[in-house]
């Protein structure tokens, strides 16, 4: 399953990496949103793919009976969609203040409105 989730990555990221080298500010946007997704798969499948307990100790244990799941990289991958979320929002709000001043979204023509 590992080497699936993988591949998987690698192919976000590339098609993140494509979106983001098009002309269009649109396709810019989405390649971030395809990039940021693959990061966060990238770090849930680095920690590693185990279903388990949650990390409670019983009473009077040294150590959690069984498989636990570390909530250290699901903490990080909540953050980090709560961070790409705040992101995306500004960058739809600049694209469409961009297009409203510019009348385009390509971004070759956005630089030729530079004085």
């Amino acid at each position: 399953m590992e080497s699936l989730m993988a591949y998987v990555v690698g192919i976000m990221f590339t098609a993140a990496f494509y979106m983001m080298l098009r002309r269009s500010i649109v396709k810019l946007v989405i390649g971030l949103m395809i990039l940021s997704n693959a990061a966060n798969l990238l770090i849930f499948v680095v920690s590693g793919m185990t279903r388990g307990a949650p990390p409670l100790i019983a009473e009077g244990a040294s150590a959690p009976a069984g498989m636990i799941a570390d909530p250290l990289p699901q903490a990080l991958i909540l953050t980090a969609i709560v961070i790409a979320f705040g992101v995306l929002a500004f960058a739809v709000v600049l694209i469409r203040r961009a297009y409203e001043v510019v009348g385009t979204d390509d971004l070759d023509q956005m630089k030729d409105t530079d004085t």
